[in-house]
């Protein structure tokens, strides 16, 4: 590629950012402002590897590698406004690190930890969360990271249910996390999420 090809590519993605917020967003019924700001100010095309950096605005989801994507748009949009994250809230996020997500997550919370899939069903932190998002879906929510969330607390994280991935969203209310399933969508499954499989004869 040449220096006015990288040039042009790198020019084109703001409009692709645009065309996402307008053509992917909006038309779903993602319109809080605050959502369409984050998601404008991040570029995604520097979350994905550099052969995908073109599609980095399509609405499904990109692999990453070692069986990891990085979620459509669409999840994202919804997920931020369903969790509705404020400087008040202590978030525990379930994903990578230095993701997309996580970068969504950091301006808009008061406090951030960022914990990896692979350690989620052992994890043992300080707990008192205010809100736990989990980006991808799962098929049964660990106790141990449940028990992280402080009464009162909120759940955003997709559910998988026979195969069908839902966004969904509950409250940890007298000790116990119940999820609500709102819409069904697009969502990477998590492998480290999915319940134990019953024998059958």
């Amino acid at each position: 590629m040449t220096l006015t090809e990288d040039r042009s590519a790198t020019e084109a993605r703001p409009e692709a950012r645009t065309a996402m917020i307008v053509s992917q967003l909006r038309t779903s019924g993602v319109n809080e402002h605050w959502v369409l700001n984050a998601m404008a100010a991040v570029a995604r095309e520097d979350f994905v590897p550099a052969a995908m950096r073109d599609a980095a605005y399509i609405d499904r989801a990109i692999p990453l590698g070692n069986g990891r994507f990085l979620a459509a748009p669409l999840f994202h949009g919804k997920l931020l406004a369903e969790a509705a994250p404020s400087q008040n809230d202590k978030v525990l996020l379930v994903g990578e690190s230095n993701g997309y997500l996580a970068a969504l997550l950091r301006p808009l919370v008061g406090s951030l930890t960022v914990i990896d899939p692979t350690e989620a069903a052992g994890f043992a932190g300080e707990g008192g969360y205010s809100l736990l998002v989990i980006d991808g879906a799962i098929e049964e929510l660990p106790a141990s990271l449940a028990a992280q969330v402080a009464e009162g607390g909120r759940v955003v994280t997709g559910v998988l249910v026979r195969g069908v991935a839902r966004l969904a969203s509950g409250v940890k209310a007298a000790g116990a996390v119940s999820l609500l399933p709102l819409i069904e969508m697009g969502i990477p499954a998590l492998p480290e999420f999915a319940a134990p499989k019953n024998w059958s004869f």
